[in-house]
């Protein structure tokens, strides 16, 4: 029985929840809407990339253009809750208009920043902040890197304003537009459905292979780079010019198990994608590296299931705790694919089609989700987050960062 605690936290948390969804779309609102984008154009004339100011001046008209506005906006539609909760005669209903009290620090802090209260806006403007970035962008509480991303990267993502539902559920909390990505074993069968995706999604593709081949897609060829394992560090000018990494390469030597199958598979499928990163994470300079770049990496649904395959699976999951390990300080975010039995040349007996794959990898990208997982095994979705949970905070507690 649901006690009158839980009732009280529910009315709260829900009415919260209310006014954070309002803002957010009425952010999105904002920018397809011409009449409200002349309003909120104000906000993006402030910023430099280092998020300094343009001016004073500018700075405190886009709070009275926008900030306010949307202040006013969230605080009319927050007291829908409350007049429900009154008119139906709910249990602890006066907890409804909690949601108002929360706007009110909202509309507050932005009359002040723009009557240029002093340092108002250290303590009520933490998004816009300038200096280096000490953090990554964070999966689901919006902070400075996330939010630089709306202004510089693409103005049609990254809308949320605190929390990040908004974006997860409309697929802009990562932006591909425009973005040069490359990914190896391209000319594999989930390689070539991961390139024809991605420039589906507005992506600048790169292919990685080993195979003297240009790739083309829909016959029209793509830059194609040819390597080989054991020679990742060549690749460095290369990877300077790339925005996100998807190590996607592998080998598969199914009943084998004498001495070179093994060495094979764990240099392909583990060392080289290692080595591969590492070099990739040299090329992390900058405040928009660290925001822009990331690596994606295939490390299959073997790190926590038998993949009828013995050196595939040690190998892969090998691989998969190298990546929990060294993801806890990377400089740029690290995505995990966590990938069930697709039909290609590695797996003929595989029961997914790789464009179908492709394309949930994509939509799981877009709403910022760092363990992607598509599978037809329910259990998969259960064991890897406590696997991977269990795994990062033993590493955390008895590893120290360099």
């Amino acid at each position: 029985m649901i006690n009158n605690l839980t009732i009280a936290a529910i009315l709260t948390l829900s009415t919260i929840l209310w006014v954070e969804i309002v803002r957010d779309c009425y952010h999105v609102l904002s920018h397809y809407w011409q009449p409200l984008y002349r309003l909120h154009g104000w906000h993006h004339k402030v910023f430099r990339p280092d998020l300094t100011p343009v001016s004073e001046e500018i700075y405190r008209k886009a709070h009275w253009y926008n900030d306010v506005p949307e202040a006013l906006v969230m605080l009319t539609l927050s007291l829908i809750p409350g007049i429900l909760c009154y008119y139906y005669n709910v249990p602890y209903g006066w907890l409804a208009w909690s949601g108002s009290i929360y706007t009110l620090t909202f509309l507050g802090g932005a009359i002040a920043r723009g009557a240029g209260v002093p340092y108002v806006d250290e303590l009520t403007d933490i998004t816009h902040r300038p200096g280096n970035f000490t953090t990554l962008p964070n999966p689901w509480l919006v902070n400075r890197p996330y939010h630089w991303r709306h202004h510089f990267d693409n103005q049609k993502a990254y809308y949320c304003g605190t929390l990040m539902l908004v974006d997860k559920i409309m697929g802009t909390a990562l932006s591909l537009k425009g973005k040069t990505v490359a990914v190896t074993g391209a000319s594999g069968t989930l390689g070539m459905a991961l390139l024809k995706e991605l420039q589906l999604n507005g992506a600048k593709v790169v292919a990685f292979t080993s195979k003297n081949k240009e790739i083309s897609l829909e016959n029209s060829p793509i830059k194609t780079l040819t390597w080989q394992v054991g020679k990742e560090s060549e690749l460095l000018n290369e990877l300077e010019k790339i925005d996100i990494l998807i190590i996607n390469h592998g080998l598969n030597v199914h009943e084998k198990r004498d001495e070179e199958a093994i060495l094979k598979s764990y240099e392909v499928n583990a060392f080289s994608g290692w080595r591969l990163m590492e070099t990739f994470f040299k090329t992390v300079k900058t405040n928009k590296d660290k925001v822009c770049k990331e690596v994606w990496i295939n490390t299959s649904e073997a790190e926590v299931n038998p993949a009828v395959s013995p050196l595939y699976e040690l190998s892969k999951r090998t691989f998969g705790d190298l990546i929990t390990l060294r993801r806890l300080d990377a400089p740029c975010v690290v995505r995990k694919l966590i990938l069930g039995p697709f039909k290609s040349n590695l797996n003929p007996i595989g029961v997914m089609s790789a464009d179908w794959v492709a394309k949930q990898i994509i939509k799981g990208a877009r709403s910022d989700i760092r363990n992607i997982i598509v599978t037809i095994n329910p259990i998969t979705f259960i064991a890897f987050p406590v696997k991977e949970f269990c795994q990062s905070l033993y590493f955390k507690l008895f590893t120290k960062a360099s």
